[in-house]
């Protein structure tokens, strides 16, 4: 299944997409639902991230060649996490707004894994259950401010830092799909899921130990190699097999 949050006639709206053909639901995706008579081609509304999420709960580190380009350090004993608030979030075909005073902002292809119901606590087995669908992601980073605080919340929590979309995808094999960064029609980022060191399940598991996960959060997956700056005027895509393409310009 494909879903959508949309809006149309200025009014927001969900919806699974077939083709170019949304339909219309009649509660949210993370309710019980029926379909409506009512249709609408994807060309006529605007796509709103598809999650109205509370928290993105991101993987800093889950591909062992994005640890040696960007830290050069070992791996680490467990996912490393932190958190994007909801100020960050945009859509596909939204801008990305570089900070007054930014040094280096960079992007960062990621799968994002959509929360389907109240999750805390989950074991591996049993992820499965929890999970709405798949989603791409651009974990945009302030780097330097990154570097420079030792942490990571200031340089991911910029406004406009987390593109999210275009679309949820369910029934898809996770930790076994092509991703890419698109920069200006170049390639910058090529790999695969099948890489990551931590596959979703663990991950998902992991984090719900600690911090409970509602309907709508997202858990971003980490980035692979490849990583560099935006500038304004830029348009970056974010590519994941099955599911589809996050653009953004550069302002």
């Amino acid at each position: 299944m494909k879903y959508v949050r949309f809006k149309a006639n200025n009014i927001e709206k969900y919806g699974v997409l077939e083709n170019d053909l949304i339909t219309e639901i009649s509660n949210s995706y993370f309710e019980d639902y029926t379909l409506t008579d009512k249709n609408y081609m994807l060309s006529d509304v605007t796509l709103l991230p598809p999650s109205n999420a509370s928290k993105v709960v991101a993987v800093g580190l889950n591909y062992l060649s994005h640890i040696n380009e960007f830290s050069g350090r070992d791996v680490p004993k467990n996912p490393v996490i932190f958190v994007k608030l909801p100020h960050t979030i945009i859509a596909t075909e939204e801008a990305i707004i570089i900070p007054e005073n930014a040094t280096r902002v960079d992007y960062e292809a990621e799968l994002a894994i959509v929360i389907k119901k109240y999750c805390k606590k989950v074991k591996q087995e049993d992820v499965h259950h929890y999970i709405l669908g798949a989603t791409c992601l651009n974990d945009v980073t302030e780097r330097d401010v990154q570097r420079s605080d030792g942490q990571w919340i200031r340089g991911k929590n910029y406004e406009t830092f987390c593109p999210i979309g275009p679309i949820i995808v369910d029934n898809i094999d996770y930790n076994n799909l092509a991703i890419q960064s698109v920069l200006n029609g170049e390639v910058k980022q090529n790999s695969s899921t099948n890489h990551f060191i931590w596959k979703v399940e663990e991950l998902i598991s992991f984090i719900s130990d600690v911090i409970p996960l509602h309907p709508g959060d997202v858990v971003t997956t980490g980035t692979p190699e490849g990583v560099g700056p935006l500038k304004s005027g830029d348009v970056i895509e974010v590519v994941v097999e099955g599911i589809g393409t996050l653009k953004n310009i550069v302002k």
